[in-house]
């Protein structure tokens, strides 16, 4: 299999009301076209998690509690993969394309994370009216806004 390069856009920094995207300046021309929207995707290098007995493990074993048996990796949404790349969807609070900076009020990543890429979300695109999910997880909120009342510290099994 041929081998690829991937080169950060800029990183995660802590912002003064959650976090920044912050774009390298090689790249910030990239942000023309964003304004307006409310939501991007944003995929990122797990880092921390880069360490090479992480990349060969496939069994998440069972993280959470209603499974039944072992998951593979593709099943979660770890860190600890073969490539260590991370989606997130953020909502944007602000957005200064000629200091490369995206805020965001809260993004699942460390500061000093690499990102390595954004895309906007678009509803036509990016949503699924009615997706399926296994039974181990069907209990589990439909969307990021009624998420706020499920305990999913009781649901993992660390």
């Amino acid at each position: 299999m041929k081998e690829i390069t991937i080169n950060p856009i800029g990183e995660i920094r802590s912002g003064e009301c959650g976090q920044v995207i912050a774009i390298d300046e090689a790249y910030r021309a990239g942000l023309r076209g964003l304004e307006g929207f409310s939501h991007l995707i944003v995929l990122w290098w797990a880092s921390g998690a880069d360490e090479p007995e992480y990349r060969t493990l496939l069994d998440a074993g069972m993280p959470y509690r209603k499974v039944k048996a072992p998951l593979g990796i593709f099943a979660t949404r770890s860190p600890i993969r073969p490539n260590p790349v991370c989606a997130s969807v953020v909502d944007v609070a602000d957005l200064d394309i000629e200091r490369g900076c995206v805020s965001t009020y809260y993004i699942d990543a460390e500061p000093g994370t690499p990102v390595i890429d954004i895309k906007p979300y678009t509803p036509s695109i990016d949503r699924v009216a009615s997706p399926s999910v296994p039974a181990w997880c069907d209990h589990w909120p439909a969307d990021v806004e009624t998420s706020g009342d499920f305990n999913w510290d009781a649901e993992f099994t660390f």
